[in-house]
């Protein structure tokens, strides 16, 4: 039976924790400033996109206003639907040891010596690697789903098959990384309980509210997931 469903239900029972509150406050902050920097600076770029002379004979001055902020409006909330997944997990990277260490002093004390905490460097590097593989194969994907369009239900399928191999192994590699003897060593989680919890966290990720702590929950769990196997070595 997977481990996947037990380590969600612990992950979820550990959200009150002050060290888990921490991260969650601090990465939830940092990601809503980025998107509300990103839509202040798309807003501006629509207003004086509109307010050129190519569009100013077509739109009278007292609609400007209101078509710039209906139009940032909608954009920008696409953008947040489509791209909080990935920015939510970059700026977690940086605070992955909080949500290791929280989840190894409640329930894995033994295990919580043989971390090794990851410099900054590291962490920038892991999240840059973990963005750009989401895009790429997002990227690699997109014609796939677009064959299928004419299944309704087949572009949806592939995506969510996509990104829950990639949040799988991102949530599972925060954890991973601080406890593997080299870096190339692979992971002891199997590759269907990681497909599994990236497939559980990409659903909390569509309910409002939830998906902002959807991604400290598949990060507290992964860490389950890793830290069990290793207990069991």
């Amino acid at each position: 039976m997977s481990a996947v469903p037990a380590a969600i239900v612990k992950a979820i029972g550990q959200l009150g924790d002050r060290a888990v509150v921490r991260v969650a406050v601090k990465s939830i902050a940092i990601t809503l400033l980025i998107f509300a920097g990103l839509g202040t600076t798309l807003y501006a770029g629509l207003a004086q996109l509109f307010r050129s002379e190519a569009l100013a004979a077509f739109l009278p001055e007292g609609y400007v206003g209101p078509a710039v902020a209906l139009l940032a409006l909608v954009m920008g909330g696409v953008a947040f639907w489509l791209l909080f997944r990935v920015v939510a997990l970059a700026v977690l990277q940086f605070f992955a040891d909080e949500i290791v260490a929280a989840v190894e002093a409640r329930h894995y004390p033994a295990l919580a010596p043989l971390a090794r905490p990851l410099p900054f460097r590291r962490d920038l590097a892991n999240s840059l690697r973990g963005l750009l593989r989401t895009i790429g194969y997002n990227l690699l994907a997109l014609p796939v789903a677009g064959l299928l369009a004419f299944t309704a239900i087949g572009p949806a399928l592939v995506l969510l098959g996509v990104n829950a191999m990639l949040l799988g192994r991102e949530l599972t590699d925060m954890a991973w990384l601080r406890h593997c003897r080299d870096d190339a060593e692979n992971s002891t989680v199997p590759r269907g309980e990681r497909v599994l919890l990236g497939a559980v966290v990409a659903g909390l990720m569509l309910v409002p509210f939830v998906n902002l702590v959807a991604p400290i929950i598949g990060a507290a769990a992964g860490t389950h997931l890793v830290l069990r196997r290793l207990e069991e070595r």
